[in-house]
């Protein structure tokens, strides 16, 4: 049926498959809206401060 290497060579498919997937989870739950999140944040801070700047020149 199937040969030892066949099942091996399967194994790391299947291995390098799941890691992926979990690794795909991962960025999409954690790591892209903490990006955005903080992006977002620092943004608002540029905004507030040329605010602030704008005021104290005029």
């Amino acid at each position: 049926m199937f040969e030892f290497d066949q099942y091996l060579g399967f194994l790391a498919f299947l291995t390098i498959l799941t890691i992926g997937f979990w690794l795909m989870i991962f960025l999409i739950t954690f790591v892209v809206p903490y990006w955005i999140g903080g992006s977002l944040i620092e943004r608002m801070k540029e905004i507030k401060e040329e605010k602030k700047a704008k005021r104290l020149n005029s």
